[in-house]
């Protein structure tokens, strides 16, 4: 399992980084990335915090600890450059807080994240076409989400970029151990978008395109 979307203690998550690597690690993850929810307020506390962490962790584990961050509820004017500062603190992987139709997220947010440095549209929600073909122009992955609620439009965000051409990637957006999931979980629930076996199959190499793209190794 390769996910790049939990949480910690840096934001809503139950368990401190190393725990919730640990924790991964036993349910047989190959990598995580934490990326923790994030505005202007604390964006240069959290990523260099993340950043030293997953560096030990990652020298002395067997699993790839990545450190990101998820910009979450930002107006839509700001996150090209929240990205452009997470990706200089040091973020490996910056997720957006897409459109979810579980929350209050401003209009726009899609759309300015598609045209931003960044690597994820975490739970993009009703995406429409266009932002989907920017997605599919910069090479920003659609995420598939197994959260509950803001999973509810995966066979939307699924439909629309096979339209389009958008490359899709699975996330657990783990905020507990109890949400961490191993392979057989996450296969169902792609498959579970309507999407059939060798697309799935397909979902699950771009996760390990997206770690060789991020590290040089997948």
């Amino acid at each position: 399992m390769i996910d790049f979307h939990t949480h910690s203690i840096f934001s809503d998550g139950e368990l401190i980084p190393s725990e919730l690597v640990r924790r991964a690690f036993v349910r047989g993850y190959l990598a995580i990335a934490i990326t923790d929810h994030a505005d202007a307020s604390n964006l240069d506390f959290i990523i260099p915090r993340l950043v030293r962490v997953c560096n030990q962790i990652t020298r002395f584990s067997n699993i790839i600890a990545l450190p990101g961050v998820e910009l979450t509820h930002n107006p839509p004017e700001l996150i090209s450059e929240l990205a452009r500062e997470a990706r200089g603190l040091g973020a490996k992987v910056i997720l957006v807080h897409g459109e979810t139709r579980v929350e209050p997220v401003p209009p726009g947010t899609n759309r300015a994240a598609c045209g931003s440095d960044i690597d994820i549209l975490a739970h993009p929600g009703i995406i429409g076409i266009e932002e989907a073909k920017m997605a599919a122009e910069r090479d920003i992955y659609l995420e598939l989400s197994g959260r509950a609620g803001h999973s509810f439009t995966n066979g939307h965000v699924a439909r629309i970029a096979t339209e389009v051409g958008a490359r899709l990637v699975f996330n657990t957006d783990a905020h507990s151990p109890h949400d961490l999931m191993g392979d057989d979980m996450a296969r169902d629930l792609i498959l579970g978008s309507g999407l059939s076996q060798a697309q799935t199959i397909e979902v699950i190499k771009n996760s390990e395109r997206l770690l060789k793209k991020i590290t040089g190794r997948g």
